[in-house]
């Protein structure tokens, strides 16, 4: 008898995939870097093997498989594989002024938009109606369209009140089958009507794209014979189950930094610090707060489409380990050899000067490797490029420390050798073991999260808490989390102006273990 307390976490990046095996104290068994492939599935294929090949026979103790990728983000970016989505807004005769996918690039608009119309629905933002639902329009609207995937719906206030939305998800799935694909944005993002309704609409289109990134990693895991649970990250630092993260693809378009944040929090065993994960084309930084990451208060714009999901407060600067560094003008990237580091920078036997091999000049030891002799004008170029590395990351933690100099600063990623050991604006440097791949271990140690947003005038604002953390909590568990064991981690409120009474929106955020860590004791 064997208990099953192993967990594989796996996160795809730009260049790498990363993959660390966790035991059931949190502590690193094994862990790889693989290069990502142009089809995403071969390197989660292989650094999948290379870890399972560490631990040996210790392999049927893993229990769950947890993957963090770019996928959907790289679909929105790239415009691949899309689907066609009929966009339905309930809110006629107001909020006609701007109509759905206003701001969008017109060939995503293209590719997307199967139709759209705007109807009588939506709320004002105390509950009252602001027309009544035009039933009969949804239905010729639909009759008219001539090819579409999936129906997306966005109703004014629906967070907060979510009935017409629901009501018209059983309209809409009683005329066309039961398993028509209707979103709904009550549970992709908070008030904001077109960042919501855009959020909504990308989310709808992922669907195909998810749907196949889903079955990839169940078809590496069966490959593989592990009898294993499969979840994905999502943008908050928690996991949700691969049947929710088919539903909400869009959810896990922040994962990346999110895993990086959580598993720098974990390694450092800091749970308040500054995060810098240092890869080969950019350095991207946030901020943990209470071991999750803290998230953006402003609308993200995706592929130039501007949302307002829930995504972690990072700063991205153009410093990486492949970053160019331009001889005959001084200047220090964003140019970026990437993956290739390997094949053009100077401390590999070519030809391009990077700031890896900035770093190795400045006495830092690089894959044990030492650079040849240089020409003057390249060294003094290299030496000069070093001094912006410095500057250049302090500035950045200065803007996320908020003028404090006490914060810890814990660095992490393949590229972290490029961070000075001392930074004015930093408090303690910290570099734990297996920074390099704390994006995998990030994935691996994620609790099942749900949030919930609720607005409410504020003599009913503890109402208002307990229905958002309600919901938050029943999104949780719909997510992988343990009924048993979730909890609310997170309450915020905000005041809502330019209404007739004080009005606050609460938005609630819950998690918890994975379900399955109660169901799988032992195999023989």
């Amino acid at each position: 008898m064997s208990a099953r307390d192993l967990s594989l976490g796996v996160d795809v990046g730009g260049t790498n995939t990363d993959a660390v095996i966790l035991d059931g104290s949190g502590a690193v068994l094994a862990h790889t870097k693989q290069p990502t492939s142009d089809d995403v599935t071969g390197g989660i294929r292989v650094s999948i093997a290379d870890v399972l090949a560490t631990v040996g026979t210790d392999r049927n103790r893993v229990s769950r498989v947890m993957l963090g990728t770019t996928h959907a983000t790289n679909a929105i970016v790239q415009r691949r594989r899309l689907d066609r989505v009929a966009m339905i807004r309930l809110g006629a005769p107001a909020a006609t002024e701007y109509p759905p996918l206003t701001g969008w690039p017109q060939d995503l608009v293209d590719m997307v938009l199967a139709d759209s119309a705007m109807l009588g629905g939506g709320h004002m933002v105390d509950g009252t109606p602001i027309s009544p639902l035009d039933r009969d329009g949804i239905l010729r609207f639909v009759d008219g369209l001539d090819h579409f995937d999936a129906i997306a719906v966005a109703g004014i206030f629906s967070p907060s009140s979510p009935e017409q939305e629901l009501e018209v998800a059983e309209l809409l799935r009683g005329h066309l089958g039961p398993d028509a694909r209707v979103f709904l944005s009550q549970d992709i993002g908070p008030t904001g009507l077109l960042e919501r309704e855009n959020a909504t609409l990308l989310n709808a289109a992922l669907y195909s794209v998810a749907s196949s990134v889903t079955e990839a990693l169940v078809t590496v895991v069966a490959e593989e014979g592990l009898d294993a649970v499969t979840f994905f990250a999502q943008n908050d630092g928690t996991l949700m189950s691969l049947d929710y993260a088919t539903q909400y693809p869009v959810l896990t378009i922040g994962s990346g930094p999110a895993n990086s944040i959580r598993g720098a929090a974990y390694l450092s065993g800091h749970d308040d610090a500054i995060v810098i994960d240092v890869g080969g084309t950019t350095s991207d930084l946030g901020v943990v707060v209470g071991g999750f990451p803290r998230e953006s208060t402003l609308p993200r714009e995706i592929g130039g489409v501007r949302t307002n999901f829930r995504m972690p407060d990072v700063l991205s600067v153009g410093i990486g380990g492949g970053t160019i560094v331009d001889v005959a003008t001084g200047r220090v990237g964003p140019e970026s050899v990437g993956y290739r580091i390997n094949r053009e920078g100077l401390l590999f036997g070519g030809s391009t000067p990077t700031l890896t091999d900035a770093a190795a000049l400045g006495g830092r030891s690089v894959a044990g490797r030492s650079l040849p002799a240089l020409p003057g004008a390249t060294s003094q170029a290299l030496e000069r490029a070093w001094e912006v590395v410095a500057d250049r990351l302090d500035q950045a933690v200065e803007r996320l420390s908020l003028g404090r100099v006490d914060i810890p600063l814990v660095v992490v990623g393949g590229g972290g050798f490029l961070v000075p050991d001392r930074l004015p604006s930093a408090g303690e440097i910290l570099r734990p073991d297996h920074g390099g791949v704390a994006n995998a271990v990030g994935a691996a140690i994620s609790l099942a999260g749900g949030r919930a947003d609720h607005m409410a005038s504020m003599e009913d604002r503890e109402d208002a808490i307990a229905q958002a953390s309600e919901a938050a909590i029943a999104k949780a568990i719909q997510a992988g989390a343990d009924p048993l064991e979730v909890s609310v981690v997170e309450i915020l409120e905000t005041h809502v102006p330019y209404t007739a009474r004080p009005t606050v929106n609460v938005s609630v955020k819950a998690a918890g273990p994975l379900a399955t860590l109660t169901a799988d004791v032992a195999v023989g």
